[in-house]
Order: C-alpha cells, then structure tokens, then sequence
C-alpha cells in the first residue's frame, strides 16, 4: 500500500454530518423510528446493530436512494434529505455496498474511471471528438486513478477484469472505486462481509489508512464487532429501527441495552453475543 496519494477534492476540513429525527416508514412498517446521531469531521463513527436493526436503510437514506418521512439530514450547510444521489454524491458522499456493485468485464481501471464520472467536465462532443481539453482531462484523470490504485494495493491489477479477482480484491477495488470520487465522507456498508482472517486485517489497515492519510470522515456498517472497536471513534446502536445507545466504542460494549438486543439477536440465530 503506497502513502503517495493525498485528497484532490473540495478544499478543508469535511463537515458534520447530523442526522436528527430521521424517520422512515414503508407501508405503515417504520424503518426508522426518530433517529439521531452527528459525524464529527474526521472521524470513524460506526453503526451497528443486529439483523434487521435499519443499518441498512439508514445508508439508503444518507446516499438518496430512500427518502425520510420525517427528520433531517445536514452534511455541512446542506440538507440532504431532499436531494438526489448524484447530488448527494456531488457535495463529495461516496457509498460502497454490501454486495459488490461494480462491472465484472470491465477492468480494474476501467472500474476506477467510472468513480470520475462525477468530476468529469468535458462534454459528450468534445470527448467524442478527442479535442485537446478532453485528452487533457482524461490524462489528468488516469494519473489520478494510478495514484489511488497504489494506495489501496491494486497498482499490479489495473488491467485485469474485475470477474477474475479473488473475492477479498473485489472489495478494495470497490473502496477504491468510492475514493476516486474523492469524497469528503465515506460511506461503508459491511466493508468486510464474506472475508476471510486475512483480507479483514488487510480492509482493517486500509480503512485505518484512508483516515489517517486523507482525513475523510467515515460511516461505518459492520458486523465484525471487533474491527469496530479497533476502528471505531464513536459507536450509534440501532435496534428495530430505534437508536438504544451512542457513544464510544468500550462504553457502548458494556451498554445493559446493547447487551440485550445482541443476546435477543443471538438466541434466535444460534450466533454468540459480542
């Protein structure tokens, strides 16, 4: 992993994210119940929370894909509530997914150039036409994606289809695709699904580095209890859509309430409380 790349996008420091009061509701069935919790510039703040907890919707609500009923969303002076994903994407909010959501014929970089689409000034004709601006910016945009694809491990990789990579590369490709947006908060839901020992201490140091480097802010969804207290500088609890505890990492742990829905959330699934 190389400690070249450095942030180019918006200027300063990121601003806070506030979530307060966010309610959803689908057909009567509330999502989210009045949830509140702040991202402070910089830091780690992760949720967490049993299946069906609203992690997820919460996400979808952040990125744009969900509209609240109710409550507000402010990423600095903007209210996110009302707007688009693209528009969300633009103030500089970048998402990855839980299941991998990237073009598997396409190849590693090709993947990257699709995370700079947002930042892309040249038209449709001047692209077309290769005038000299549009191969300017192009050229600008593939030294970029080089820089960050050292960052993340994947230099060796740039030209291999994405289909063809181990599952665990997959993801950095992902995290990697969201940082070519060069966002001021980072989005990431269950960065560390489906990995193994490994390639979660490999996701642990990067998501460790991109924090330290780039001093983005970072959102963080994981079941991986242990790499949210290592990662973690601020720990919100969802339970059926209702927040049960905030704070940091250790204090949450030993939380009465967190205990109990993890147990409840355990003895149904035959899985051990952390």
């Amino acid at each position: 992993m190389s400690d070249t790349y450095q942030p180019d996008g918006m200027a300063g420091s990121p601003p806070r994210l506030e979530v307060r009061d966010v309610t959803v509701r689908f057909a009567g069935l509330t999502a989210l119940d009045a949830i509140g919790f702040t991202v402070e510039p910089g830091s780690v703040h992760a949720v967490i929370g049993p299946n069906g907890a609203g992690k997820s919707t919460c996400f979808n609500v952040l990125s744009g894909v969900y509209r609240a009923t109710a409550g507000s969303v402010r990423f600095g002076e903007a209210e996110l509530t009302a707007l688009a994903p693209h528009r969300i994407a633009a103030l500089g909010v970048a998402r990855t997914f839980q299941n991998i959501a990237l073009s598997p014929r396409l190849s590693v970089r090709d993947n990257l150039m699709l995370g700079r689409h947002r930042l892309t000034r040249a038209g449709f004709v001047a692209a077309g036409l290769r005038l000299p601006s549009a191969r300017r910016e192009a050229r600008l945009h593939g030294e970029r994606v080089n820089e960050i694809a050292a960052f993340v491990g994947l230099a060796g990789r740039l030209a291999t289809p994405v289909g063809l990579l181990p599952y665990g590369v997959q993801k950095r490709v992902e995290l990697a695709r969201a940082l070519c947006m060069e966002p001021r908060l980072l989005l990431l839901d269950e960065p560390v699904a489906g990995m193994n020992g490994g390639e979660r201490r490999e996701m642990a140091e990067l998501v460790v580095a991109v924090r330290e480097s780039l001093g983005i802010s970072i959102l963080l969804v994981e079941h991986d209890m242990g790499m949210v207290m290592r990662l973690a500088d601020t720990v919100t609890v969802l339970d059926f859509g209702r927040r049960i505890a905030g704070g940091p990492p250790a204090e949450v742990q030993d939380d009465p309430e967190v205990i109990r829905a993890y147990l409840g959330a355990a003895s149904g699934s035959g899985e051990a409380a952390p």
